[in-house]
């Protein structure tokens, strides 16, 4: 809280899952207060308080990350109005933003109904070949029913028959099933559809003959949620679900999250419930758009990092948190959708991929099993790129794996401008190096901020791939140096000293919906320097364990990477040089590689195998680390050479000073393996 003389105090105020966030003057509407950070909410009313579509959470607590202590007590007192629209959901901390003035430091969670601007979460599922291979299979029975000579019981004339008509012995039957298995018997008149779970258990009896079964796939990341509804029969993807993880309330990235979860009586409990909460949500609305219900879902496959793999199991984390950062277990397991509170099926099993490391979970598994690097020759380096970066480089010879704390800065969090997703951010971005001038493009608009009247713009901040362009622009236009500072004695219109340091115009006021000039500091550049140096670094301890001196390819996992540019990435140094046509994007592998074990059940078996052969390293003991990560702070490298991106850079344009200052290639020599035999 900052504030002297006839200035009013100040508090800082979060809203999340945006992840926006800055000083706002005591007093302030909450709605106004969301408007000057660049939340949009939904209010049809004119904040005369009749539609209650403004509806918001304020989250109570300690949030260690921003330094505050969120409280519904930082707000005005609840209206008379309040009461009309929400009712009891007061109780849970829900507010209408139009009726609450800002007293105090508060975390904001606006729910999916009260965004006037929806988040784009983009994780929709890659054709890939799958041998449909579920665990689900449905068979018909005709039975003779019960007679005084022959007065068998319903269940054990169910398994005769299975062992006569399909030689399937030692069947079992989930409880919930067996409750309904004579009701059932008897509605059919003796001809009935068995659901069969890995042919062992019956899941569900339906009378007559019934075809077809849908199961579904999840990607729990850290920020986002992907469901892919599939066919059983077919392994085709019926539709796609996605939303915000809910869990961001109480942590952007997983450590945070460890930490609320041990900090709190109930903070396990409230992250267990937003996740399953989001889980169901993403059932529901998934069958509801194809005409079915979430009931009709009988299998369902997640993955996830070991954070999220245990908050969706209800595992307490905190062993996860601290070195040496032991999961509760390894291996897959099977668990009944009722015990996790999942609202399919009540007898529908859920399968958990097998987890690698502290820090290299499920989804990285996944992301084994779709690209599979053990069957290939070439040397390749996974990256999957999002809050936690993981790595993954190898061949059929051997592989290793890492995970690297970015943190949030691809997400749009710690820029100061930087947003998630969303209509309105700024994604592309290309900077003239004659001009210095800049042209952007925000996501809903066909056209660039030049092809448009300034008041058609309509830009509210900046998301990760816009992030990763605008720098590597100012860079590519000598605006910024190989060490991120801006460049001494350049004079520009767009250059100027703001609250943070030098900053860079990037969108004027008049171009955004916020009334602000949208710009880029030296506080953001360093915060993407960071992130990107942390990944580099653990990259290039990864080639040296191996004794790896290049990359035959780089394969950008996750639904950012296949968003980012490829060549500005490599400017930037996210990765290690490779040529360019070998460096490809594959979309949310994870969310395939659930997809894959939900149509197949011998890649679980593949998955188990894979994640015990892969060695894990871990990078924050490594000596050469702080070595490395140093060096990599560079843009590109302060030492590597990249010659791939000189060439692109010497067809394309760049600042003579830029190509002088590329670190440039010492005579090939393999880099000496750390391990014992190499590879």
């Amino acid at each position: 809280m900052t504030g002297t003389g006839l200035e009013k105090p100040t508090h800082f105020v979060v809203f999340q899952p945006s992840g926006r966030r800055g000083q706002i003057e005591e007093g302030t509407w909450l709605l106004d207060a969301a408007h000057d950070l660049g939340v949009e909410l939904e209010t049809i009313c004119g904040k005369m308080r009749t539609c209650g579509k403004c509806k918001v959470r304020i989250e109570e607590g300690s949030f260690e990350r921003y330094g505050i202590e969120s409280s519904r007590t930082n707000l005005s007192k609840i209206i008379e109005k309040e009461h009309e629209h929400l009712g009891t959901a007061l109780d849970d901390g829900y507010r209408l933003a139009c009726a609450a003035r800002v007293l105090g430091d508060v975390v904001v969670f606006v729910p999916e109904e009260s965004r006037a601007v929806k988040q784009v979460v983009r994780k929709s599922a890659t054709e890939r070949v799958i041998n449909v291979q579920p665990a689900i299979r449905k068979v018909y029975l005709e039975l003779r029913p019960p007679t005084l000579q022959n007065p068998l019981g319903d269940w054990e004339r169910v398994t005769e028959a299975m062992h006569r008509v399909f030689h399937l012995d030692n069947l079992a039957i989930d409880y919930r099933t067996l409750l309904e298995l004579s009701k059932t018997l008897r509605a059919g008149h003796w001809q009935v559809t068995l659901t069969l779970w890995m042919n062992r258990e019956v899941v569900r009896v339906q009378p007559g003959l019934v075809d077809g079964s849908i199961g579904l796939a999840v990607d729990v990341g850290t920020t986002t949620v992907a469901g892919y509804l599939c066919d059983l029969k077919t392994g085709a993807v019926l539709t796609t679900e996605a939303i915000m993880n809910p869990q961001v309330s109480y942590g952007e990235d997983v450590m945070s999250r460890i930490t609320y979860a041990m900090t709190h009586d109930d903070g396990l409990a409230k992250l267990n419930k937003a996740i399953i909460d989001g889980l169901n949500a993403i059932a529901r609305n998934a069958t509801d758009r194809i005409g079915l219900t979430p009931d009709e879902i009988l299998e369902v496959v997640l993955v996830g990092n070991t954070a999220m793999h245990h908050l969706y199991l209800n595992i307490y984390p905190e062993h996860v948190g601290k070195a040496p950062f032991p999961p509760t277990l390894h291996h897959s397991i099977d668990v009944k959708a009722r015990d996790l509170g999942l609202l399919v099926h009540p007898s529908a099993n859920v399968h958990v991929l097998p987890i690698e490391a502290g820090f290299v979970g499920a989804d990285n598994v996944g992301v084994l099993i779709a690209e599979e690097p053990y069957n290939q020759d070439a040397m390749a380096l996974i990256i999957d790129i999002g809050t936690n970066g993981e790595l993954i480089l190898g061949n059929r010879q051997k592989l290793i794996s890492s995970s690297c704390a970015t943190g949030p800065a691809f997400e749009g969090a710690h820029i100061k401008f930087g947003m998630r997703a969303a209509p309105g951010s700024i994604e592309r971005v290309r900077v003239d190096i004659n001009t210095l001038e800049a042209r952007f493009k925000v996501i809903g608009k066909d056209l660039w901020n030049d092809e448009l009247e300034p008041d058609q713009v309509g830009a509210r901040g900046i998301c990760g791939s816009g992030i990763i362009e605008v720098v590597a622009e100012m860079f590519r236009a000598g605006i910024v140096d190989k060490t991120g500072r801006f460049t001494k004695g350049l004079t520009h219109r767009r250059l100027r000293k703001g609250e943070e340091g030098d900053e860079y115009i990037l969108a004027w006021a008049n171009e955004t919906s916020i009334g602000r000039d949208i710009t880029v500091s030296i506080k953001d550049i360093r915060a993407l320097q960071l992130a990107k140096a942390a990944m580099y670094a653990g990259a290039k301890l990864m080639m040296r364990r191996l004794g790896i001196p290049k990359l035959d390819r780089v394969i950008l996992a996750g639904a950012f990477g296949s968003y980012i540019d490829r060549e500005r990435s490599l400017l930037l140094g996210l990765f290690p040089d490779c040529a360019l046509p070998n460096i490809y994007a594959v979309g949310n592998a994870a969310g395939d590689g659930a997809r894959i074990a939900l149509l197949n059940t011998d890649k679980r078996d593949e998955a188990n195998r894979i994640a015990r052969q892969i060695d894990y390293v871990e990078l924050t003991v490594d000596p050469n680390f702080e070595r490395e990560f140093m060096y990599a702070m560079h843009f590109p490298h302060m030492k590597d050479a990249f010659p791939n991106i000189e060439a692109w850079l010497a067809k394309e344009g760049a600042a003579p000073a830029v190509l002088a200052g590329l670190p440039k290639a010492a005579p090939a020599q393999a880099i000496p393996s750390v391990v014992a035999g190499g590879s």
